[in-house]
């Protein structure tokens, strides 16, 4: 698997063990299964589709990728009603209005040159996915569809010829094709399926929640002022946490979160007090505030304790 193809693409790894320490110098600690199929996606040229929970470092994926290579990152937030205006481009009315007045008060009266004019590349208003066709001297850009499942089917399909030919067709203008196709990383929550029409042009991974002694590397290289022992009790704790019923789990994003807010309030350890006063930083539901009650709380900070002396 890590050997590479004879004409690997220009600037990306040439093996899933330089895909790790990749991902790794720019602080993103992701497991062997995740490093290969970013791998494989970088090699074939192929857009990556990673599904997981909110806040698993999905996105993250995607900037990293930017940085690391040195490719300028181009992202479409996605959300409910997204269109081609929004996502690919739109014409810029106001200027098109100005110009045909400016060409008519000069005499002109060319009415196919005056449309001919106006529907040129100066009046093109330029939204992600043409900008990510664009030639770039850095090399092709990182482009980031995010949050995919909260569009619609229809946006899905205005996808597909992008995903297929990498190319875009503007009605006055013609098709536009990317000289080399970009990076795409495509994220989605599952809060709907997305087609299989889309998924096969991808290469799809499920980015999961880490297990604690990963979780503690990705503390340890984002959070490297949280003292060790801190480190461990709050990673084991939102461990335990993601055990519990609760209507949304703290993702990583969350743990990062909570480790800098612990800093900030200079803690050294765990306690039930501290623990209540922080929740906020880790859910973002009342219903899983409530159910970590005084009671709950020293519960699992007493259970973290016992954990962390067997493991002493």
């Amino acid at each position: 698997m890590d050997r590479a193809p004879s004409h690997p693409p220009a600037g990306v790894p040439a093996s899933i063990d330089e895909t790790l320490a990749l991902l790794r110098g720019a602080d993103y600690v992701a497991d062997r299964s995740l490093a290969t199929v970013v791998f494989l996606s970088l090699r074939l040229g192929r857009p990556l589709f990673l599904e997981g929970e909110a806040g698993v470092g999905k996105t993250e994926i995607a900037k990293v990728l930017s940085a690391a290579l040195g490719r300028r990152l181009i992202r479409l937030q996605c959300y409910e009603g997204l269109d081609a205006a929004a996502a690919v481009y739109e014409w810029n009315y106001a200027r098109q209005m100005m110009a045909i007045r400016l060409a008519e008060a000069g005499g002109a009266h060319d009415r196919a040159q005056i449309e001919s004019d106006i529907f040129s590349r100066r009046f093109l208003v330029e939204r992600p996915l043409l900008k990510a066709l664009e030639p770039y001297a850095e090399g092709p850009p990182v482009l980031l569809i995010d949050e995919l499942d909260r569009t619609d089917e229809a946006f899905e399909a205005f996808l597909l010829e992008i995903l297929s030919d990498f190319q875009i067709t503007i009605p006055e203008l013609g098709a536009i094709k990317a000289d080399r196709p970009p990076i795409v990383v495509i994220t989605s929550n599952r809060t709907r399926e997305v087609h299989d029409a889309l998924k096969r042009r991808c290469l799809y991974h499920w980015v999961d929640y880490p297990d604690a002694a990963r979780e503690m590397e990705i503390v340890r290289a984002r959070a490297p002022h949280a003292p060790q022992k801190l480190t461990q009790a709050l990673v084991l704790f939102v461990q335990k946490l993601r055990k519990l019923d609760l209507f949304k789990s703290p993702g990583v994003a969350e743990t990062l979160d909570w480790a800098a807010a612990l800093v900030e309030l200079d803690a050294v350890a765990l306690d039930p007090a501290l623990v209540t006063d922080t929740l906020g930083v880790l859910l973002k539901y009342q219903d899983d505030i409530a159910r970590i009650d005084a009671a709950k709380a020293k519960e699992l900070v007493d259970e973290v304790a016992a954990d962390m002396r067997a493991q002493a």
